[in-house]
C-alpha cells in the first residue's frame, strides 16, 4: 500500500488558518482523495474547499451506503476510507456500516459533525449524543474540544485507523469549523510492524520443524499486510496445504497447487478434510473467529489435538477463540518471512513426505471439484419439492449452484467481488476463487444485509481499473439498491448479480429444518416485480436471465460494458427456492411447547 501524497501541496509549518482549512489540509496530508456521504449544513464550510484541495465528495442515496463505500474503498486500496454526514440522523444512519467495517478491520474514518456547543443539551434540531453510538465499533474516538486542536484530533484519527486496523470517529461540534487559529498540519505517523518476539518465533519454528502434517490458515491479516507472496514462500517451504479463513477467499491464489479453499460456512470440503488431519496449524493473520471454524457438511473438522501457532497484529486476539500453543504478535507478512528464513536450512520432519502430501492435496481438491460439479441442485426433501413445483412455474427457474458455477467460470482473473449476507451468497463461498488479494469483500462477522452493492461501489472508486461485481439475494438487494443511482450519477460503474428466489432464504431454511415448514414472514414474491426494470429506471442497464446457458454470457457482456463504456448493469437471475444448509444450525433447537394452544407447533 502507498501512503505517499498524490502530488498535492501540503501546508508546511505553523500558520494562521481556519479550523475548516486545518481539517481539510490534514486530510490532504493523509492522501485523502475521496469522501462518501451526504452534504449537510454542519460541515458546509469545510465542504466548500474539498474540491480545491483535490478531494471528491461522492454523494450517496443513504448514509449506511456511504459507510459501506468507505469500507470497500479502504479494503480495495489499503488507504483510509472516509465517510461524513449531517449531524444527528445522517450520522446515526452510518452505525451499521461502521460496525461492518469494524469486523472487517478496515481503516475507515467517520467524520461526525455534531450540534453546536452553544446548543448541546437543549434538545435542538438534529441533536444527538454521537460518541456512544459508535463506541463499540471504533478503535478510537476523537472529539475536538477546541477549534485550535482541529488538526491534532484529525491527524490522530487517521493515524489510529491505520495503527489499530479499524474505524475511528472524528467528532466535531459544528461551530468549531469557523474562526481563526494558529496551527501546524501534523505529518502522518505509521506503525512499522515487526515479526514479533524472538522467543515466540523460535518456539513456532521448533513446532513446525517437528510437524508431520502442518497446515496454514491464511487470514485477512495476510491481505492487509500485503503478505500473500510471503505466505506462499512459507507454504512452499513446508509443502503445507493452505486454507483461507472464513470470508477471506482472496488471501491465497486459487491457482496455486497448495491452495485448498475456504473454511467455515459452505466452504471447501478439501480444505476441511486436510486441516482435520493437521498436527500443527499455523494461523497466519487470523483471529480464528468462531463462525469460521464451526462444523460444516456434518463434519467437525477443527483438529482439537493439533498444536496451534497463531499470528495476529492485535495481541488481544491471541488465544481468544481457540486454545493456542504459540502466540506471535506481529505483522503477518513479516512473521511469514521470518519463519521461512528460520526454517530455510533446517531439516523438517515433513520434508520426507512432501511429494506424498502434494499428491494427497491434489486428490482431495479433485474430489471436491468433482463433487461441486455434480452438485447441481440441493437434494433435501424440501428442495426436491421446490424443484418439482418450479417445473410448473413460468420460466422454469434456475438452480442456484449451477448459476454460481457458471458465474465462477465467466469471472476475469482480476475481478473484485462483494457478497451480501444470505443463503445463496453463503453457498457462493465454495465457488469464489481469486488470484489477487484485495479482491473479496463480505460483511464478515457482523453479517448485515444491504452490504454488497455500496461496498463494491467504494472498491470500484478505489480501483477503477478492476472489474467489480456484487452478489446479493433479492431481500438484501432491496435494502441498498437505491445506490445504483450513486453508481450512475457519479460514473462509478459496477455489475450486480441479484439472485431472485423470492424469499429470505437463510431464515426460511431454519423454518424448514426446525419448524416443520411453518413459513412466517419469509416470502418476497411481488407480482410484476422486476429488479432489472428498476435498474433501467435509474439509468443503469437491466438484464433478466432465466436460462442457464445465458448466465456466463450476461456477466461477460456486463463486465465489458462496465470496463469499456462505464455502464452499471443489474443482472436479475431467476432462481428456484431450493436452499443450502441452515445458516446457524449450532444456534437453533427443535421447539418445545408446553401450553395446550401451541401443541401443534412443534
Amino acid at each position: 500500500m502507498s501512503e505517499q501524497n498524490t502530488g498535492r501541496e501540503v501546508v508546511q509549518g505553523v500558520q494562521k488558518m481556519t479550523p475548516s482549512e486545518a481539517f481539510v489540509e490534514t486530510m490532504v496530508a493523509n492522501d485523502v482523495t475521496d469522501i462518501f456521504g451526504i452534504m449537510g449544513s454542519a460541515f458546509m464550510d469545510a465542504m466548500d474547499i474539498f474540491a480545491p484541495a483535490g478531494i471528491r465528495l461522492v454523494p450517496v442515496v443513504h448514509e449506511q451506503g456511504a459507510a459501506h463505500m468507505a469500507d470497500g474503498y479502504a479494503r480495495a486500496s489499503g488507504r483510509h476510507g472516509v465517510v461524513i454526514g449531517q449531524n444527528g440522523p445522517g450520522i446515526s444512519n452510518c452505525v451499521t456500516g461502521i460496525a461492518a467495517a469494524y469486523w472487517a478491520h478496515s481503516p475507515v474514518v467517520i467524520v461526525t459533525p455534531e450540534a453546536g456547543t452553544n446548543g448541546i443539551g437543549l434538545g435542538g434540531f438534529q441533536e444527538a449524543n454521537q460518541l456512544p453510538m459508535f463506541q463499540e465499533f471504533t478503535k478510537y474516538q476523537g472529539h475536538v474540544v477546541n477549534p485550535a486542536r482541529m488538526a491534532e484530533f484529525t491527524a490522530r484519527c487517521f493515524d489510529r485507523a491505520m495503527s489499530e486496523n479499524g474505524p475511528t470517529q472524528l467528532n466535531i461540534p459544528r461551530d468549531y469549523f469557523y474562526g481563526e487559529i494558529t496551527t501546524e498540519i501534523p505529518k502522518p505517523r505509521r506503525v512499522d510492524r515487526g515479526a514479533g518476539g524472538k522467543e515466540s518465533l523460535e518456539a513456532a519454528a521448533e513446532l513446525i520443524a517437528t510437524a508431520k502434517a502442518p497446515v496454514i490458515v491464511s487470514g485477512g491479516g495476510v491481505v492487509m499486510a500485503d503478505g500473500v507472496e510471503e505466505c506462499k514462500a512459507l507454504a512452499e517451504r513446508l509443502g503445507a496445504p493452505v486454507v483461507n479463513s472464513y470470508q477471506h477467499n482472496d488471501s491465497f491464489p486459487a491457482s496455486h497447487p497448495l491452495w485448498c479453499g475456504p473454511l467455515g460456512y459452505q466452504g471447501s470440503k478439501a480444505g476441511m478434510k486436510l486441516i482435520s488431519e493437521a498436527d500443527v496449524v499455523i494461523a497466519l493473520g487470523t483471529r480464528l473467529g468462531p463462525f469460521g471454524t464451526l462444523p460444516q457438511y456434518g463434519q467437525a473438522y477443527w483438529p482439537e489435538n493439533a498444536k496451534i501457532i497463531q499470528v495476529d497484529a492485535d495481541h488481544t486476539m491471541l488465544g481468544l477463540v481457540k486454545k493456542i500453543d504459540v502466540g506471535i504478535c506481529g505483522d503477518a507478512k513479516a512473521v511469514a518471512t521470518e519463519l521461512t528464513q528460520l526454517l530455510a536450512d533446517r531439516t523438517l520432519t515433513s520434508d520426507a513426505t512432501k511429494e506424498e502430501r502434494a499428491a494427497r492435496i491434489k486428490a482431495e481438491k479433485d474430489a471436491w471439484e468433482q463433487e461441486l460439479s455434480a452438485w447441481t441442485h440441493e437434494q433435501d426433501e424440501y428442495s426436491l419439492d421446490v424443484i418439482e413445483e418450479a417445473k410448473h412455474e413460468e420460466g422454469n427457474w434456475l438452480h442456484p449452484r449451477q448459476v454460481l458455477r457458471e458465474l465462477e467460470l465467466a469471472m476475469p482473473e482480476n475481478v473484485m467481488i462483494s457478497t451480501d449476507i444470505g443463503n445463496i451468497n453463503s453457498v457462493a463461498h465454495s465457488y469464489l476463487r481469486f488470484e489477487k488479494p484485495r479482491s473479496f469483500f463480505a460483511p464478515m462477522s457482523f453479517g448485515n444485509c444491504g452490504y454488497a452493492l455500496p461496498t463494491i461501489i467504494g472498491a470500484k472508486a478505489a480501483a477503477p481499473e478492476r472489474p467489480a461485481v456484487a452478489y446479493a439475494g433479492d431481500g438484501a438487494w432491496a435494502m441498498s439498491m437505491g445506490e445504483v443511482l450513486t453508481a450512475v450519477r457519479h460514473n462509478i460503474p459496477v455489475t450486480a448479480i441479484v439472485f431472485r428466489n423470492r424469499q429470505w432464504g437463510a431464515e426460511k431454511k431454519n423454518q424448514v429444518e426446525f419448524y416443520n415448514r411453518r413459513f412466517v414472514a419469509g416470502e418476497l414474491d411481488n407480482d410484476g416485480e422486476s429488479f432489472a426494470e428498476m435498474a433501467r429506471s435509474m439509468g443503469a442497464e437491466g438484464i433478466v436471465v432465466d436460462q442457464l446457458e445465458n448466465v456466463g454470457a450476461a456477466l461477460k457482456d456486463a463486465l465489458n460494458a462496465q470496463m469499456n463504456d462505464g455502464v452499471t448493469t443489474v443482472i436479475e437471475v431467476m432462481c428456484t427456492r431450493e436452499l443450502g444448509d441452515p445458516f446457524r444450525r449450532d444456534a437453533l433447537k427443535k421447539p418445545v411447547r408446553m401450553l395446550e394452544k401451541y401443541k401443534d407447533y412443534v
